[in-house]
């Protein structure tokens, strides 16, 4: 594997973003990092559920220390040579300033982008005050361009997921200020139907848009290019994806004595081969 710089990398994901629609998928370990490089996607993005799962942890910034996700967010970005977004949660702080060190932390990674979301994690006021939220993201905004990367900084209205009761509105009220905080992508995890996914890309032109794919919605990519999405991240579906198969087969062998969940598994020759190919001495 070629060596390539972060500052490449940093320019390559930028120019992705301005012009046509691509798919950035998200591994959970180096081996799901390195697939996904050969298969031919041009960035990657980690997945905070799916390190968490992997650790046999709940989905939560309680459950993963702050430097276990830099280090996993380093793994992933030497895995291969594309660029790397981090999905950086709420950026394991409340208050702007101790998140603009941890931002810096998540730069020096070598990542090409990274996401701060406004879930607060408190089912009883699950986004942080509008006003508070827009501080956090200009924190980050001075981090990074402290850091003279360029790193893309991408900031997420998570309306949808904690049930907000007008979760469109609320999330174009948010990303609209998030965007004038300094956010270079807008992200708003959770829509499926068409024409609320048009109007967030349409209200937040000319800033490009992430769309979150987790289940088959009938959303095709070439759709969501035609309705001016810009990035489709998958979340922890490929993750989830391993996992369903790892649990038919082990609840066929518990439950019924069989061995029929191994029928679709990948071959060991396929597996070993690609792994000896990536690794073995140039």
């Amino acid at each position: 594997m070629p060596v390539v710089s972060f500052a490449t990398r940093r320019k390559a994901f930028r120019a992705l973003h301005e012009s046509g629609c691509f798919v950035i998928p998200n591994p959970w370990d180096v081996g799901s990092a390195m697939w996904l490089r050969a298969l031919g996607f041009p960035a990657l993005a980690t997945t905070s559920s799916g390190l968490a799962f992997s650790l046999g942890l709940p989905d939560a910034e309680w459950a993963v220390s702050r430097d276990r996700v830099l280090a996993h967010i380093a793994d992933i970005v030497t895995a291969t040579d594309l660029p790397v977004n981090a999905d950086f949660e709420s950026g394991y702080a409340v208050e702007p300033e101790p998140l603009m060190e941890n931002v810096r932390l998540c730069v020096e990674t070598g990542v090409a982008g990274l996401s701060i979301e406004d879930n607060t994690g408190d089912a009883d006021s699950p986004l942080f005050d509008l006003n508070l939220s827009v501080e956090r993201i200009r924190a980050a905004r001075q981090a990074i361009d402290a850091s003279g990367t360029g790193v893309l900084l991408t900031a997420r209205a998570e309306c949808y997921l904690v049930g907000h009761p007008q979760p469109l509105s609320e999330s174009l009220r948010r990303l609209t200020a998030y965007a004038e905080a300094g956010a270079d992508v807008l992200y708003a995890p959770g829509p499926k139907d068409p024409e609320e996914i048009r109007t967030i890309v349409r209200e937040m032109h000319p800033k490009p848009v992430n769309l979150l794919i987790v289940a088959d919605w009938g959303i095709t990519v070439a759709m969501a290019a035609d309705w001016g999405v810009r990035r489709i991240s998958t979340g922890s579906s490929l993750c989830r994806a391993a996992w369903g198969g790892f649990l038919r087969a082990a609840r066929a062998i518990a439950g019924e004595g069989s061995f029929a969940g191994f029928k679709e598994n990948a071959p060991f020759a396929e597996l070993n081969t690609f792994f000896h190919d990536q690794r073995k001495p140039r």
